[in-house]
């Protein structure tokens, strides 16, 4: 069995508003094997971000992490000081962000922006982390790598500028990599070359790998596990086929509906999710999609959160209306 790198228990980020805590995520507990992967799905907006950060204590402004343990390899790091998190990030977890424009630094060449991180985490000499950065753009994708060194980030396509995002990301050796809607900016070819080269990555390096997206169409080619937020709450999780296939939570199914395929044609439309997400601390007791909710329970959505139910082996829901019909009434 494979070995838990990462475990997170009933996490939660909150920030100071007029009233008192306002919480933008609410108790998401969430675990990681080294070589697996997990997706965290969800629209803008649903704290998928918000929970990575959290991840690298690196929450914006005054934002309050709290919980009762985020594990990273048996160590606690919830409440770690600043020297602690910069132990830990770049060398042992990894991020990739959305936009590589501007998570590169447009005067200093791709070579010495790799070679800067190399020496920041380990002790070695320029020579040596420059081997080490050309061996990372080659893990990247680069068939010419010790070329692109010489380069400034300007001179390069958005998905070439993206796997040199990723090279950074491995030049330290970490065992996680949290992509954080790292394809979202490119165009479709570039998105699934990027995709494949994060899935290839994982299984040959035996990387742990936490991708967020709003697209659940690149949660199946990430595979491994999928777990879907809507305002700051975790609503359905399990391992992505199956969330895929038998998609148990009405906001799970509203994405799928809403995403673009090749079956939709003007007799058979999108069918995007009505209204909008609710302002971070303004759910009350209710469920959290309940406003928006097609078929939401006259008389106990409005009134409390549900609690999870088992849709099959490792397959799980947080659904008022599941747990009430568990013979599957087709929503």
């Amino acid at each position: 069995m494979a070995d838990c790198v990462l475990n997170v228990e009933d996490v939660s980020v909150k920030y100071p508003g007029r009233g008192g805590l306002i919480t933008v995520v609410d108790q998401v507990s969430l675990s990681v094997n080294a070589g697996e992967s997990l997706v965290i799905a969800g629209e803008s907006g649903s704290g998928k971000s918000m929970i990575c950060q959290a991840l690298l204590g690196i929450v914006p402004g005054a934002g309050l992490v709290s919980g009762t343990r985020i594990d990273w390899k048996g160590r606690n790091l919830l409440g770690m000081d600043e020297r602690g998190w910069n132990a830990i990030r770049g060398s042992e977890i990894a991020m990739v962000f959305q936009d590589p424009t501007a998570a590169l630094n447009p005067l200093i060449t791709v070579g010495a922006q790799i070679i800067d991180v190399i020496r920041t985490h380990k002790r070695c000499s320029r020579s040596e982390a420059k081997e080490r950065a050309i061996e990372s753009l080659r893990l990247a994708g680069f068939t010419e790598p010790a070329q692109q060194l010489r380069r400034y980030p300007s001179e390069l396509s958005g998905g070439m500028r993206q796997r040199v995002a990723i090279a950074i990301a491995l030049s330290c050796e970490p065992s996680m990599i949290i992509a954080d809607e790292a394809t979202s900016n490119l165009d479709v070819s570039i998105q699934a070359k990027i995709v494949e080269l994060l899935h290839d990555l994982k299984d040959k390096l035996g990387l742990a790998l936490i991708f967020v997206t709003h697209d659940l169409g690149l949660a199946a080619e990430i595979g491994g596990e999928l777990l879907v937020m809507y305002a700051g709450n975790m609503v359905e999780h399990g391992p992505v086929h199956s969330v895929l296939e038998n998609p148990s939570h009405p906001y799970t199914i509203g994405l799928l509906r809403s995403a673009p395929n090749l079956q939709s044609t003007r007799d058979n439309p999108l069918k995007p999710i009505p209204g909008q997400a609710p302002k971070p601390g303004s759910l009350g007791k209710s469920a959290p999609f309940f406003d928006r909710c097609p078929v939401a329970v006259e008389g106990v959505c409005a009134l409390q959160r549900p609690g999870w139910s088992e849709v099959s082996s490792g397959h799980q829901v947080a659904c008022h209306r599941y747990a009430l019909n568990k013979e599957g009434e087709h929503l």
